[in-house]
């Protein structure tokens, strides 16, 4: 074979080679990087199944600190309830997707539903401890104090049927937007820039919640620890608060958007500004946000 044939065909072998070596790479690199994909879904997995664990655990907790059966019945519900879904949350690959975000919702449910049987346990044994003590101070009122507590028993028990999956709303993905008019599509770089505020959020879905009008409240406090613009007032826990914006909105248990909008009225000075937002008289979610 003479030097002309054999030199390109040199070429081609050395291409060729340099071709495969470079597939090779590009492949591995692949593989990599769906091996750390793989490995932070299975530690977000593992974190939804230790919190489904944390509330198996507290209703368990729960029913020692409480002496009603027909609470107790509803704990012994949820516990069951809660770990029927960390069963499900097992059983479901990391790479499901769309059984994962369906979980994470049922996480948040649940969340809400003991943190009202938490407060409800601990209004209770208030309740119980104030009146122990009164019966000791005055034991003539004993009788009529156990009445109280066998009606208020008794009221609980036909309600309880009512509040067995906590209604109270959540609000996820807050945002806070600083922009110089209404058509504007960016934030402005420096918050003394703007003109207006805006705040979106999402209402999660929640079906035992009862639908109908909602009147959302959101309340920005500035860096200085004053209330933004100060519109009116709410009640919270036994006082009131001011806010920034009030929105009637209609829940129908489903996912719902929302987007508040404040034409800025005062100085705005940089650093960290508080975002809460309120409903039904309480405080649904909340972030913070730093400007410059």
């Amino acid at each position: 074979m003479n030097k002309k044939v054999l030199i390109p065909l040199v070429v081609v072998g050395v291409l060729l080679l340099g071709g495969i070596a470079y597939l090779t790479m590009s492949l591995q690199k692949e593989k990599q990087a769906n091996k750390a994909m793989q490995e932070l879904a299975e530690m977000d997995k593992k974190e939804m199944e230790n919190e489904y664990q944390q509330f198996a655990d507290q209703y368990s907790e729960m029913k020692t600190r409480i002496n009603n059966d027909s609470i107790v019945a509803q704990l012994t519900r949820e516990q069951e309830r809660t770990e029927a879904l960390l069963q499900e949350l097992k059983n479901v690959k990391s790479s499901d997707a769309r059984e994962i975000a369906r979980l994470k919702k049922e996480l948040a449910t649940c969340r809400a539903v003991i943190r009202s049987y938490v407060l409800e346990i601990d209004s209770l044994n208030r309740l119980n401890q104030n009146l122990t003590a009164e019966n000791t101070r005055v034991k003539g009122q004993y009788e009529e104090a156990t009445r109280q507590i066998e009606g208020l028993n008794s009221d609980k028990a036909s309600l309880s049927e009512k509040v067995a999956i906590a209604a109270q709303l959540d609000a996820t993905g807050i945002t806070m937007g600083a922009k110089k008019n209404n058509g504007a599509k960016k934030n402005v770089k420096k918050i003394k820039d703007a003109k207006l505020i805006t705040v979106g959020f999402t209402i999660t879905r929640n079906v035992t919640a009862q639908n109908g009008k909602r009147q959302l409240y959101v309340r920005i406090t500035t860096p200085a620890g004053g209330v933004m613009g100060a519109s009116g007032s709410f009640k919270y826990e036994n006082r009131s608060l001011q806010y920034t914006m009030a929105k009637t909105i209609e829940y129908t248990g489903n996912e719902t958007p929302v987007t508040m909008y404040w034409n800025v009225s005062e100085t705005l000075n940089p650093g960290t500004y508080s975002v809460s937002v309120f409903a039904d008289g309480n405080l649904i979610g909340q972030r913070n946000f730093t400007f410059k």
